[in-house]
């Protein structure tokens, strides 16, 4: 299968919307997470895009929005870690 080279294009696409949008200030999702609320936030983004899948945007960058709202959602998951950015602290994804 090619699910590690799917891995590395998430990983590049995640890593492109926080250059894009954010540029290293505070992420709404951490403060989403932080109060409690992130397995519920990412949940409904998660049905939002893909109640929509191929009707708003390119169905593959819909399908990495998707992941991208999974990982997240692992994120809040393991609520005790504080920062989602890629580029946060080396235990963040562990």
């Amino acid at each position: 299968m090619k699910e590690a080279a799917k891995l590395i294009e998430l990983e590049e696409y995640i890593q492109k919307t926080y250059s894009q949008h954010y540029g290293g200030k505070t992420q709404a999702i951490d403060l989403i997470i932080s109060s409690g609320i992130g397995e519920e936030y990412c949940c409904g983004n998660l049905i939002k895009y893909a109640s929509r899948f191929g009707k708003k945007d390119a169905k593959r960058m819909e399908a990495l929005k998707l992941a991208h709202y999974a990982i997240l959602l692992l994120c809040a998951l393991d609520s005790d870690k504080v920062s989602t950015q890629p580029n946060g602290d080396a235990d963040d994804y562990n």
